[in-house]
C-alpha cells in the first residue's frame, strides 16, 4: 500500500513532511522544525507519531525533537556522523544503511556539503526522496560545513535516481532560486516554462515543492553545471563541471 504524505509550511520558509503507512498505523516526520506545527499536521490527519526522520542537525530541522518526544514517545533517528548534535537521538543511520519503516525500505545516501553529516533518505519502492537541505526546487543548500567538492558529489548522488523520483526538500526558496537560474540559464525553454509553472504557484499561495529529479536535472543551474551554455554563461567553457558547480554555488551566496 501507498504511503500517505503530508506536507505542511512552518517556521519562516521551512516545510515539514509526515508520512504514513495505514496498515501499521506509523507515522514519520521528515525532520522537526517545529513541535507545534508537526503537531497541528498530527491533528489535521489524524495520525499518530511514531518517529522522527531527521537528516542534520540544523536546529531549524531539530527545534521540535524534545518536546515532540516527551508528547508522543517517539523514537528519533538521525546521521551517526551528527549523533553528537541532534536533540533526543535514539538510532543512528550511516551511508548505505536501509531503515525500515513498515515495510518500506528507506535508504541512507551521506550527502556532506550543507552539513557534514547532512543524510538524504530514498524510498526506492514509493519513488520518494526527503533530501533536506542538500538539494532545493532550482538550488542547493549553503555549503556551511563541508566543502565544494563535497557538495557537487551530493548532488551527483540525488541526480542519480530515477527521473521519476518525486523530491521533498526542507525549505520554499524556489522563487529566489528562480531568479538566480534566470541570471545563467534564461535561455533554456525548460527553465522559462518552469518559471511561468512557479510564479502562478506563488501567487496562488500553493507550494513549489515537491518536485522531481526529471525536472530538476531539466532547470537546476548546480545540476546543469556541466551543460555547454551554462559553462558559457559562466565563462568557464573548458573547465570540469565540479568547477563550475563551485563558480556558480559561490555566485549564488553573494546573490541580491
Amino acid at each position: 500500500m501507498a504511503l500517505a504524505i503530508f506536507q505542511f509550511p512552518c517556521l519562516s520558509d521551512n516545510y515539514g513532511v509526515l508520512i504514513h503507512d495505514e496498515a501499521s498505523g506509523r507515522t514519520a516526520s521528515i525532520d522537526a522544525p517545529d513541535a507545534a506545527a508537526v503537531s497541528a499536521a498530527l491533528d489535521k490527519t489524524g495520525w499518530r507519531l511514531t518517529e522522527i526522520l531527521t537528516t542534520h542537525h540544523h536546529a531549524d530541522h531539530t527545534d521540535g525533537n524534545l518536546a515532540l518526544k516527551t508528547t508522543t514517545g517517539c523514537t528519533i533517528t538521525g546521521p551517526s556522523y551528527e549523533a553528537d548534535t541532534i536533540p533526543g537521538i535514539d538510532n543512528t543511520l550511516s551511508e548505505g544503511d536501509v531503515y525500515d519503516f513498515a515495510g518500506h525500505p528507506v535508504h541512507v545516501i551521506h550527502t556532506p556539503g550543507h552539513t557534514l553529516g547532512h543524510v538524504a533518505y530514498y524510498l526506492p519502492e514509493d519513488g520518494l526522496a526527503f533530501v533536506g537541505d542538500t538539494m532545493f526546487a532550482l538550488g542547493c543548500g549553503r555549503v556551511f560545513e563541508g566543502t565544494l567538492d563535497q557538495m557537487w558529489d551530493s548532488l551527483q548522488k540525488l541526480a542519480a535516481l530515477p527521473d521519476e523520483t518525486v523530491v521533498y526538500c526542507g525549505h520554499e526558496y524556489t522563487e529566489s532560486n528562480l531568479r538566480f537560474a534566470m541570471t545563467i540559464d534564461a535561455a533554456n525553454p525548460a527553465l522559462v516554462a518552469r518559471g511561468e509553472e512557479i510564479r502562478a504557484l506563488r501567487a496562488a499561495g500553493k507550494p513549489t515543492v515537491p518536485t522531481t529529479i526529471a525536472a530538476e536535472k531539466a532547470t537546476n543551474p548546480y545540476l546543469r553545471a556541466g551543460d555547454p551554455k551554462v559553462r558559457a554563461a559562466m565563462d568557464m567553457p573548458t573547465a570540469p563541471a565540479s568547477e563550475v558547480f563551485a563558480a556558480i554555488r559561490t555566485a549564488k551566496d553573494n546573490f541580491k
